[in-house]
């Protein structure tokens, strides 16, 4: 159900703790979970860190969990278009009569906390407590969560899961995190407690030292991509593409999973690993392949090389770094034949923009520089400086407001193709900002 009469209003009271404020310690999110009596204790919990892929991998490790008939609470975030999307019931958001409910238990005690502490709750403390509590009262069997910013000191790092999981860790927030990937995964590791079993992506090495050497210092289990489980082959097939992955238990082979790049690969073999190690499948025991393929058969990320539109194809894709953005492109070059392709891009202003741009400039014939809807978007003219040095400025064009910037793209696609539009695309990327602000658009 949804059009609750006070859903606006508990968003605007939510909204009021700072979208974008940041204050790294638990104790404020412990004290809270403690008043409401350790909702995180009711329920085990899959734990995902990570710099790209996490979202994608918690979807798939729900989506599979759920076919294996389990009741999952999926905790995720940014969302794109209602905050009701970081807190999902059996792979649905929760209704706004849910959400209201539970944010009316929980902001009385937030209040508490608030008053007793130097600084108030953050937007994220909150809604991770939101979760928390709607999983407990629903209840769940298992709770998928995604952490918001780092690891050790994120405010999910009450939960102590039993199986932790870590997506490929690269470069990126940065000013928090430290600006060399050992310090970042360091964070990320932080997320490891006693006994966990650990599921590793391939990481660089700089990465793997530290979270090697936290499990060793916790006494968890690892079992790493190339080692443990992998993709042993992937093949483009129409909407995504079939996988033979190596799990922890076996092959598994003819799994179709419909989304698209090398990533989501990487990010189906990890969930599968991830299921494998919560359901106590291993060397000796395998899953169910027929209920494997179920599962992934049904899995959406939103956002991800998501089709909004055909003729021309409008395709969005959040990526805000520049390994997302190489994972991006080659998928592009690999599993869409354009022969015109334009780009709409919005960024942060905290990102490695040139770079970014870098990778772009080969795959996309023009592009839109714009501005997105968050606080710490970059200038458009700022933008259109950097974007013209990379790539010459007959190539670039600018417009102010995202409606604009979609419109202009579509225009430029179109302009000087005779006949079938089916090989030009518009891609709108650059940030989680960018494409939730196009999506509203786009999906009316």
């Amino acid at each position: 159900m949804t059009g609750h009469p006070d859903f606006a209003a508990v968003e605007a009271e939510l909204a009021t703790r700072g979208f974008t404020r940041m204050v790294f310690e638990l104790d404020r999110i412990e004290t809270l979970l403690d008043l409401l009596g350790s909702p995180q204790r009711a329920y085990p919990s899959i734990h995902l860190t990570g710099t790209n892929g996490k979202t994608s991998t918690a979807r798939m490790i729900d989506s599979l969990l759920r076919a294996f008939g389990l009741h999952t609470g999926r905790y995720t975030s940014p969302h794109l278009e209602t905050v009701r999307e970081r807190i999902s019931l059996a792979g649905e958001p929760v209704d706004e009569q849910r959400f209201v409910d539970t944010y009316r238990e929980v902001a009385p005690l937030a209040r508490l906390v608030d008053e007793r502490s130097a600084e108030p709750l953050t937007y994220f403390d909150l809604t991770t407590a939101l979760a928390f509590a709607t999983f407990a009262d629903a209840p769940v069997d298992v709770a998928v969560v995604e952490v918001g910013l780092g690891g050790a000191e994120d405010s999910t790092n009450v939960l102590q899961a039993g199986v932790a999981v870590l997506t490929p860790i690269g470069l990126d927030h940065t000013e928090w995190l430290g600006d060399r990937v050992e310090d970042i995964a360091l964070h990320k590791a932080g997320i490891i407690h006693k006994g966990a079993t650990v599921i590793s992506a391939e990481q660089q090495e700089e990465a793997a030292r530290p979270i090697l050497e936290r499990c060793a210092e916790v006494g968890a289990t690892i079992a790493r991509e190339g080692a443990e489980f992998g993709v042993l082959s992937r093949a483009v097939a129409v909407g995504g593409q079939v996988l033979t992955l190596q799990g922890l238990g076996g092959r598994y082979e003819e799994i179709f999973v419909p989304l698209h790049g090398a990533h989501q690969a990487q990010n189906a073999a990890v969930a599968l690993a991830a299921v494998e190690a919560f359901l106590g499948a291993g060397t000796r025991r395998q899953l169910d392949v027929e209920t494997v393929r179920e599962g992934f058969a049904t899995v959406t990320s939103p956002g991800r090389l998501e089709r909004v539109r055909a003729a021309p194809t409008v395709l969005l894709d959040g990526a805000h770094n520049p390994q997302g953005m190489a994972a991006t492109v080659t998928a592009l070059q690999e599993e869409f034949a354009f022969s015109k392709l334009v780009a709409v891009l919005g960024v942060l202003g905290d990102k490695d923009v040139t770079r970014l741009l870098e990778l772009l400039e080969p795959v996309i014939d023009q592009l839109v520089v714009t501005r997105n809807s968050s606080p710490r978007a970059m200038a458009t003219q700022e933008l259109a400086t950097l974007a013209a040095e990379v790539f010459g400025p007959d190539r670039v064009a600018v417009a102010e407001q995202m409606p604009d910037a979609i419109e202009v793209a579509v225009a430029l696609a179109e302009e000087d193709v005779p006949g079938e539009l089916a090989g030009v695309g518009v891609l709108v990327t650059g940030s989680v900002v960018t494409v939730a602000d196009a999506r509203r658009l786009l999906k009316r």
